[in-house]
């Protein structure tokens, strides 16, 4: 008979509410994502990464001399120190590039005056720096990794105009542009993820606002959160021809294998964001590359088998990840660089939630049920 008394686990936190905040609304029984109070489709049509990083961080969309101060803001700190780049250049082709962008941004700290000091005023500025410059560091990153130089930053250009100059040495195509800020707006926030948690708890004992983000990269590292697009471009890599899809899932599913890019925690509908990437892709489908279509048909192929077998019995639709190497690969990003464009994206929600948080901080302390033994008598090695 079970013990009325034992606690109830709640494997992975599973249905736990930790806190309180005005900052994302996943509802995923409708399949909806808000950013303090906006629909993604509104933000993914109408902004860019800039003005969401603003609204994430101050709780409201700027005005026009908001914004251009803002935007100035960012601009002014892009830059990295040479030390910094030295230890890029040093890694970049030998360590996985989340390893290197997680030392990055923990080395960051010993340059900023700041970095201590935990009031709203300062904590508000790191923010700043921390989504300018960890855009520098990945595309930083990607140079060293095919053995390029360091591009300095070219202030007259926007956010993520910046990014892809400082990532390949010249400026963008409209296109290649118009993807990342996609991927940047899609990505910046998702509520109480695992790498959000992280980034929490790590904050909650009163560490910096560098420990904390260092938290949420190092978790964002998994390929069960940031790294799953980049298992979903290495399984489309697998399937080769479009016309080996069907029997490649058919095959994983018999074999009880994830497939990768389906099922989420929080979505038992379809992802909000990947139907916004699915349209751009479908609007791709008459100037893309020869390799963007491949992988847009597989993922058509793909997308379309899961549905019919998992989508509506069981609730496992197609998630962010999914759709995002392709789109990826039209901007020319190489698929090491995708779970670190990740973090250049959502380290304005960590940072948004982290501000927002310490409003109100108590030290995240969870319990756990002990089943092991008690009382065991000590027996000295030389007896055992």
């Amino acid at each position: 008979m079970a013990d009325s008394g034992a606690p109830v686990i709640s494997k992975g936190l599973d249905g736990v509410y930790i806190t309180n905040s005005t900052i994302c609304k996943v509802d995923g029984t409708a399949g909806r994502l808000y950013y303090r109070g906006y629909s993604i489709d509104e933000i993914a049509k109408n902004s860019n990464y800039a003005e969401v990083s603003y609204l994430l961080l101050y709780g409201r969309l700027p005005k026009k001399a908001e914004f251009d101060g803002f935007a100035a803001r960012l601009n002014a700190e892009r830059d990295l120190p040479d030390e910094i780049v030295e230890m890029i250049s040093a890694n970049a082709k030998k360590a996985d590039p989340m390893d290197v962008l997680r030392t990055a941004v923990s080395y960051l700290s010993i340059y900023d005056k700041e970095t201590q000091d935990s009031s709203d005023a300062a904590n508000m500025n790191k923010s700043i720096r921390l989504v300018s410059k960890i855009s520098s560091i990945v595309a930083a990153i990607g140079r060293c990794r095919k053995g390029e130089e360091y591009v300095e930053p070219d202030t007259s250009l926007g956010h993520s105009e910046n990014f892809l100059y400082m990532l390949n040495g010249e400026k963008p195509t409209a296109g290649q542009l118009k993807a990342v800020e996609m991927m940047f707006m899609l990505q910046a926030e998702h509520s109480s993820n695992a790498s959000t948690f992280s980034t929490l708890v790590t904050g909650s004992t009163l560490s910096d606002l560098y420990s904390a983000v260092t938290a949420g990269i190092a978790t964002l590292k998994g390929s069960l959160h940031g790294g799953a697009d980049e298992e979903a471009l290495r399984m489309m890599n697998a399937i080769g021809d479009p016309s080996n899809t069907e029997k490649y899932i058919e095959d994983a599913l018999a074999g009880k294998k994830k497939i990768m890019g389906f099922g989420h925690r929080v979505y038992k509908a379809y992802d909000p964001r990947a139907k916004i990437i699915k349209e751009y892709l479908l609007s791709l489908q008459g100037s893309s590359s020869g390799e963007v279509r491949r992988l847009t048909e597989i993922a058509l192929r793909g997308e379309k088998l899961m549905i019919e077998k998992l989508g509506k019995s069981h609730g496992i639709w197609p998630n962010v990840d999914f759709f995002a190497g392709p789109v990826y690969v039209s901007a020319g990003i190489e698929l090491e660089l995708f779970t670190p464009m990740f973090a250049a994206s959502r380290v304005s929600g960590w940072c948004a939630h982290m501000l927002e948080y310490w409003k109100d901080n108590k030290l995240i302390r969870p319990l756990e049920n002990y089943t092991g033994q008690l009382d065991l008598k000590y027996v000295p090695m030389s007896k055992r």
